[in-house]
C-alpha cells in the first residue's frame, strides 16, 4: 500500500515542480527599480483597465505608451528589454480593453472597435493629466499601438505635446508583401530551398485567402526571427524568447500571466485588429498638428522601414524627425538604449 501511495505521489510532486518552474508563484508586485513603480486599474465605461507606471522622477513629463499587438502588453517588452524611457518620462503602459491586465473573458470582439480603443486612450490621457498636474502629455506608439496613437493624435491633438512613433504602421498590407518578397529572396540567396518552397505555397498576391493564411502562419514568424527582422534583431523565436519568459515575470500574478496569452488569442478577432490591418496612413493621416518623431529599426520587416521613411517624408507636421537605428529590428527603443538616451536628451532639451 505504501509503495502504491509513493507511486501516486511522486508523479504529482514532479508535475507540481515542473509547473512551478514554468509558472512560478508571485505576488504580482512590480520590482522597485524606479522612484515610481506602480500597477493600478481604472474603471472606464464598464471595463477594468490595467496600467503600469514607471518613473525615475515623478516631476518628469508624462508619456502615455500605446503598445503593440494588440494583445501582448508593452510592459512585457520593458521587462525583457529594459528601456531608458523612465529616465526621461513618467511612463504609463496600459493594456488595451480585453487584453493583458485588462482581460475579461466576457469581452465582445465586435465591440472592440477603433473608436472604443481611442476613447479609452483619451480617458487614460485625462487621468494622467489630472493626476500629474500637466496640461499636455507625450504619446508614443509601437507597431499596432502607432495605429491607435496616430489616430488619437489626429482627432485630439490638443492633449499632446508630441507624438513618438516606434515602428509606425503605414500600409500594413503593402508591408507584408514587401516583407514576403524580402524573406523569400534571402532564403533563395542562402540556398535554403525548403524555406523557399514553403513561401511558394502561399500565393499572397493572387489569393486573399492565402494572404490571410500566410500573415497568421508560423512560417512568417519563423522566417522573420530567423533572419533577424522580427520583434528584435536577436530574438530567435517568440516561444522561447517571449512566451516562456512571460510566464516567469513576477510583476504579474500567475493568473495575470496566463491572461496575457488568453487576451492575445482573443484579440485576433477584435474589430480593431482588422481595422489596423487595412489602415493606410498615407491616405488617412497626411498631416499631424503636433511634432512627430519616428524611431525606426534598420532591419524592421514587421512594419517595413522603407514605408516608415516614405510616410515620414510625406506627412506634414510642425516638426518632424526620423531616427534610424542601425542593426535594430522592430523594437529599436528597447534594442539600443544608448542611442535612445542620446535622442531623448536632445529632444527634451530642445522642448
Amino acid at each position: 500500500m505504501k509503495k502504491k501511495i509513493i507511486y501516486v505521489i511522486i508523479p504529482i510532486v514532479i508535475l507540481l515542480i515542473m509547473i512551478m518552474i514554468v509558472l512560478p508563484p508571485g505576488s504580482g508586485r512590480l520590482p522597485e527599480e524606479h522612484t515610481l513603480s506602480e500597477k493600478t486599474f481604472l474603471d472606464i465605461d464598464g471595463a477594468r483597465i490595467g496600467l503600469i507606471l514607471l518613473s525615475d522622477h515623478t516631476d518628469l513629463p508624462v508619456l502615455l505608451f500605446c503598445g503593440g499587438g494588440p494583445g501582448i502588453p508593452q510592459y512585457l517588452m520593458e521587462s525583457l528589454y529594459p528601456s531608458v524611457l523612465p529616465e526621461f518620462f513618467t511612463v504609463c503602459y496600459f493594456d488595451y480593453r480585453g487584453t493583458g491586465l485588462s482581460f475579461d473573458s466576457s469581452t465582445d470582439p465586435g465591440q472592440m472597435t477603433t473608436d472604443r480603443y481611442i476613447d479609452d486612450t483619451l480617458q487614460i490621457t485625462d487621468y494622467l493629466k489630472t493626476r500629474f498636474g500637466q496640461d499636455q502629455i507625450y504619446i508614443m506608439g509601437h507597431s499596432f499601438g502607432t495605429y491607435i496613437a496616430l489616430n488619437t493624435v489626429d482627432r485630439h491633438p490638443e492633449n499632446y505635446i508630441a507624438y513618438l512613433a516606434m515602428s509606425q504602421t503605414c500600409d500594413q498590407h503593402q508591408s507584408e508583401l514587401m516583407a514576403y518578397d524580402y524573406m523569400r529572396s534571402r532564403y533563395e540567396e542562402l540556398g535554403d530551398r525548403s524555406m523557399v518552397r514553403r513561401f511558394d505555397e502561399y500565393k499572397i498576391r493572387e489569393s486573399e485567402e492565402d494572404y490571410k493564411r500566410y500573415t497568421g502562419s508560423g512560417l512568417r514568424d519563423k522566417a522573420m526571427h530567423s533572419l533577424g527582422v522580427g520583434t528584435t534583431s536577436d530574438m530567435d523565436n517568440v516561444i522561447t524568447d517571449l512566451f516562456f519568459p512571460s510566464l516567469r515575470i513576477k510583476a504579474y500574478t500567475p493568473a495575470e500571466r496566463i491572461n496575457i496569452w488568453r487576451g492575445k488569442a482573443a484579440s485576433g478577432k477584435f474589430a480593431v485588429h482588422n481595422d489596423s490591418r487595412h489602415f493606410n496612413a498615407f491616405q488617412t493621416v497626411p498631416d499631424v498638428e503636433i511634432p512627430v518623431y519616428f524611431f525606426a529599426g534598420e532591419n524592421d520587416m514587421t512594419c517595413c522601414t522603407s514605408l516608415q521613411k516614405e510616410y515620414y517624408e510625406m506627412v506634414d507636421a510642425p516638426e518632424k524627425k526620423f531616427f534610424l537605428y542601425e542593426g535594430s529590428a522592430h523594437s529599436p527603443v528597447y534594442e539600443d538604449g544608448e542611442k535612445t538616451r542620446e535622442i531623448l536628451s536632445a529632444l527634451l532639451k530642445a522642448d
